[in-house]
């Protein structure tokens, strides 16, 4: 079933671009770990990551 997902989603115009960025951060509430995913296009992904 995943195959189908990730076939479904290359086909489209310009998503060969994108990639799933997972950015683990500390919740101010609890201070336990947080994950937080995103997709973003590739030339964007370092710049995902450098803001905090």
């Amino acid at each position: 079933m995943a195959k189908k997902a990730v076939a479904t989603f290359a086909a489209k115009a310009g998503a060969k671009s994108m990639v799933k960025c997972i950015r683990m951060e500390r919740s101010p509430k609890t201070g336990a770990y947080v994950f937080t995913e995103q997709l973003v296009e590739e030339a964007q992904a370092k710049e995902m990551f450098g803001k905090k």
